[in-house]
């Protein structure tokens, strides 16, 4: 394990970014007339001076109620949820610059790189949770990458597919969720998203990547613009290529899969972008953008760094030959 006086400066560096996430509801109270904090959520971190802050989704599930943002000094903050992403699980939310009464409180934590993260380098993981344990640390190391996992939000039972994420042994509990995991320089690489009921020394982080696309188009765009490809696929494995006599064992197989009200889903939505690029079911795609499609970059995280709108290639097998072809992504509707 790294050093303690560098875990302890980390942590120091870090601390005044991280928030907690709690519901509010408006009462009669001469201290603090505008809300009382009912039920924490969970954490957030600062990621830009201009009051954004970033969370997981299912911190902040209901958009008919109201949030309060509650900084390291104590002062609470109304915030407005600017844009949530249910497929990855990313909120980002906005506080008001000018109502925090110090700046120190508008400190934006460095984002890092989740790609470059490796198997055994030590990680931070950080929370706050409301009322109880609040500046919660624990330190890991990095045990898993390119997770994949069902996740339940415990409020609403809701289950959501999560890909792509980062697997530690620091502690992820209620107070962390939501809140930041660093490597060593002190760079956030995953917000803490999960934990597995009844194992031990397991957590997942989603990838900060993921959230720093969301960042970008929302800076740029004002919403989320997420690539639309048009396929029904099976992510190919030894498994998968053992089961349908497949020859590779990499890729993706396009393929319809049974839906048991609706009978059999297709495999190529019609005029889809693949559908207009020629892709047929029980084609395999190999690569996207001269990207091989694999466990540890699977064909989600590839597509979400692929522009949409221009031309790109596309490497297929189909019938035992591979082929190129070109689609052009359009914008998820």
């Amino acid at each position: 394990m790294f050093a303690d006086n560098a875990i302890v400066s980390i942590v120091k560096k870090a601390l005044p970014s991280v928030v907690s996430i709690a519901v509010a509801q408006e009462v009669k109270d001469n201290e603090f007339p505008l809300s009382s904090i009912l039920l924490s959520g969970g954490s957030g971190f600062i990621v830009d001076e201009t009051g954004l802050i970033l969370t997981n989704r299912h911190i902040v599930p209901d958009h008919s109620v109201e949030y309060v943002i509650v900084l390291q000094s104590g002062q609470k903050i109304m915030c407005e949820i600017k844009v949530t992403d249910p497929l990855r699980d990313i909120a980002v939310l906005k506080i008001n610059p000018r109502a925090v009464l110090s700046q120190e409180s508008l400190l934006a934590l460095s984002l890092g790189n989740s790609q470059k993260a490796q198997l055994g380098e030590t990680v931070v993981a950080i929370g706050n949770a409301l009322g109880m344990f609040q500046n919660t640390v624990s330190v890991g190391v990095v045990s898993g990458l390119s997770r994949e996992i069902y996740a339940q939000n415990e409020l609403t039972t809701e289950r959501t597919k999560l890909r792509g994420l980062i697997q530690t042994d620091a502690a992820i509990n209620p107070g962390n969720s939501g809140g930041p995991l660093l490597n060593i320089q002190g760079r956030v690489i995953g917000i803490n998203a999960a934990i597995v009921s009844g194992a031990q020394n397991i957590g997942f982080a989603l990838p900060i990547n993921n959230a720093k696309d969301i960042l970008d188009d929302l800076k740029r765009y004002g919403r989320i613009r997420q690539p639309y490809f048009g396929v029904r696929y099976l992510t190919i494995d030894n498994e998968i290529k053992r089961n349908f006599g497949l020859p590779v064992n990499y890729g993706v197989l396009v393929v319809s899969e049974p839906d048991m009200a609706k009978g059999k889903k297709t495999a190529v939505a019609w005029g889809s972008p693949a559908q207009k690029a020629g892709l047929k079911d029980k084609d395999i795609i190999l690569e996207i953008q001269n990207q091989k499609i694999t466990a540890e970059r699977n064909i989600n995280d590839i597509l979400d760094d692929c522009f949409i709108g221009k031309p790109l290639p596309i490497k297929i097998m189909r019938a035992g030959r591979e082929k190129i072809l070109k689609i052009i992504l359009e914008e998820r509707k």
